[in-house]
């Protein structure tokens, strides 16, 4: 059905992948992982036929869906006067059906909506509806389950699991189709090579693991043996034998072992926080009802200099809603917010609405932060900003990418206070702990939501307020079944 074959692509002057080979036959379930930005979502789009400048062959047989990561522009929908004609042009499925799907997608807009005014979570799984009723002989998914809590994850992972066709999935929540994968495809940035693992994705964890322990153990040895040539290199004096050795240890440094980024020790310094009184916010009575419905009923929060808060409740209770009152984004219909005056927020949404998806990376840094080139080419380097990447423009970047961007903004400057709307949604393994180490070493104030239960862990809030009882705890890890549960 696809067969690749030494399959070549460069953004700028680095390769991305270089003599790629494999195939994905009838049925075949694929996982492909990789750190953000390394090109998985690239290589999707090179199969579909949506990206040019590669060297080697695409062999595909058979029909064919994609459902990029973000829905940036979609020529169907743009012409769609309505979800129901836009998720099933041809009226093949009964209402019930769609409204069974949409419900699996916790997907909670109206057939007669226009898709075009929908968020772009809800565009991303209206997209995904529509990819799932084509029933394409191979189906190309980028984060399908990004916007979705545990029990939408779950059921999406299944339907793949049990879908006759052929599935290439870009997903953080592969163990949750485990079983029915038939092998993952590992895009390894640092020697620009897709490696492929035949088994499930358990099997894969297992053997990357064990892979990066030998590295590890062997660039040990190895960087041992190398320091013990460097002692007896500054000891020695004969001119003849200093050169003999340092002959050695040039070859030494030469066959010492590529590390991944992953297996580097992150470090990030960041600014002190602007000085702000004891109270940098607080809300009383705040009630906010749509159509009828209350969302929020006499909410009174409190958060206190340096609190970290994790907002806890499942979608639709009411998180979004606060967070947006307090950025000012909607009013209340009753209620006050009280905001210090030498309040200064950082906000984070996944929509990244603030971004001008034309400006480089380093350029949209500099502005957001009014800090100098020099500056900034150094603090970006810590988000995995560099080199040529700092040109890129952000409208380029993966969602994993531009969240790392995002972040880097918060946290060079000297905001007092962070709002952050689940920050780890786009993100890989390793973005995730650099996001994570960063947030750990902010010394401000911080309201987050999450759906991670291990970043939320090691993040240690020092409170938790629940919706929709609109109550405030103190921290515990129990709590960490809530948001399992959510």
């Amino acid at each position: 059905m696809l067969q690749i074959i030494d399959l070549a692509f460069r953004f700028g002057d680095k390769p991305l992948y270089k003599g790629v080979n494999f195939r994905v036959n009838k049925g075949q379930k694929v996982g492909l992982v990789g750190p953000n930005g390394s090109g998985k979502s690239t290589l999707l789009s090179i199969i579909r036929g949506e990206e040019q400048g590669f060297t080697g062959k695409v062999k595909l047989t058979g029909s064919i869906s994609l459902v990029p990561q973000e829905i940036k522009h979609d020529a169907v929908m743009e012409k769609s006067d309505s979800v129901r004609l836009y998720v099933d042009p041809d009226n093949l499925y009964q209402d019930f059906e769609i409204k069974k799907m949409f419900s699996g997608l916790e997907l909670d807009i109206l057939f007669n909506d226009n898709p075009k005014t929908l968020s772009g979570g809800q565009k991303t799984k209206l997209a995904l509806a529509r990819a799932l009723n084509e029933n394409p002989d191979i189906l190309l998914l980028d984060e399908p389950t990004n916007f979705m809590d545990k029990a939408g994850k779950a059921w999406v992972m299944k339907f793949l699991a049990n879908y006759k066709g052929a599935v290439i999935v870009i997903s953080h929540d592969l163990e949750l189709m485990d079983n029915a994968i038939d092998k993952i495809l590992s895009v390894t940035p640092y020697n620009s090579s897709i490696e492929e693992y035949k088994g499930t994705y358990s099997e894969y964890v297992k053997i990357k693991e064990d892979k990066e322990r030998d590295l590890k153990k062997e660039l040990e040895i190895k960087s041992r043996h190398l320091k013990r040539t460097e002692e007896r290199y500054n000891n020695s004096r004969a001119v003849a034998t200093k050169s003999i050795i340092r002959r050695q240890m040039e070859r030494e440094r030469e066959n010492l072992p590529e590390v991944p980024p992953e297996l580097k020790k992150i470090s990030i310094k960041l600014p002190e926080p602007k000085r702000i009184g004891e109270v940098p916010m607080k809300t009383t009575s705040l009630n906010k009802n749509y159509a009828g419905l209350k969302v929020l009923g006499d909410v009174n929060f409190t958060i206190l200099r340096g609190e970290r808060i994790a907002l806890i409740g499942a979608n639709g209770t009411g998180k979004s809603t606060f967070i947006k009152i307090l950025m000012k984004r909607i009013e209340p219909d009753s209620g006050e917010v009280y905001r210090n005056d030498d309040l200064s927020i950082g906000y984070y949404s996944q929509e990244f609405e603030t971004f001008d998806f034309n400006k480089s990376v380093i350029d949209t840094f500099c502005e957001e932060t009014k800090m100098n080139e020099g500056y900034a080419r150094g603090f970006l380097g810590r988000y995995m900003f560099a080199g040529d990447k700092i040109f890129q423009r952000v409208g380029s970047l993966s969602g994993g990418e531009k969240t790392r961007l995002s972040i880097a903004c918060l946290t060079g400057k000297d905001n007092n206070l962070l709002i952050l709307d689940e920050p780890t949604t786009y993100l890989d393994v390793l973005s995730q702990r650099i996001i994570l180490e960063s947030l750990k070493e902010y010394k401000g104030t911080m309201i987050i939501v999450s759906h991670s239960p291990e970043f939320m862990k090691e993040l240690k809030p020092t409170k938790a307020y629940l919706f929709p009882e609109q109550k405030m705890l103190y921290w515990d890890d129990e709590l960490l079944d809530k948001i399992e549960e959510v």
